[in-house]
């Protein structure tokens, strides 16, 4: 039976978002093609009609995770973030939880394409200004942009070290709250 376009593009959609749920939650691979499709409710052949590869699918599907962590309903309060990045509840939910900190070491591991979209996503979130002309405000912007990326990889250097300590282990929760501490007081000198 033959489906509409906008009946393939919803499908697709729903891969997408289905696989970067997924890959937070079990890494790329922990996740395998038909179980994909299962979880998306879709047949296993069906899968090579929207992609080419599962390598193909990573990419789109970091697209589709970073995408949702630079494109939030509202701005928040930095330090309502920090909060919130750096705690058990963002720690204990990688799927719903932060693409890099969910995929950062598995992406190392990938190929070119899969770690070019982590760059582009990191560069989202630093978000620095570009195209000043005069030095002082380079200068300026550089240091914002050292102090972004500083706070950006310890945050999300914590919570890969908290997952990757027992649940219930006290140094997963010290970890975060250590780091916690150290990014507020940041925020507070005027850090990031």
């Amino acid at each position: 039976m033959k489906i509409s376009k906008a009946q393939s593009q919803a499908n697709r959609a729903r891969i997408v978002e289905t696989a970067a749920a997924l890959f937070r939650e079990r890494g790329y691979d922990g996740v395998g093609v038909a179980d994909l499709m299962a979880a998306a409710g879709l047949t296993h052949g069906g899968f090579y009609k929207h992609f080419k590869s599962k390598a193909d699918l990573m990419v789109e599907a970091a697209e589709c995770g970073l995408a949702r962590a630079a494109n939030g309903d509202a701005p928040l309060d930095p330090k309502a973030f920090i909060d919130y990045y750096l705690s058990r509840a963002h720690r204990d939910a990688p799927a719903d939880g932060c693409t890099m900190a969910a995929l950062c070491g598995d992406a190392a591991r990938q190929p070119e394409p899969v770690k070019a979209v982590f760059a582009a996503g990191l560069e989202r979130m630093v978000g620095t200004a570009e195209g000043s002309e005069q030095g002082a405000e380079k200068a300026e912007d550089a240091g914002v942009r050292e102090r972004k990326l500083a706070l950006i990889a310890q945050a999300v250097g914590a919570v890969m070290l908290s997952r990757a300590c027992p649940d219930d282990s006290p140094l997963a929760d010290e970890i975060l709250e250590v780091c916690r501490r150290a990014a507020v007081a940041q925020m507070e000198t005027g850090g990031a």
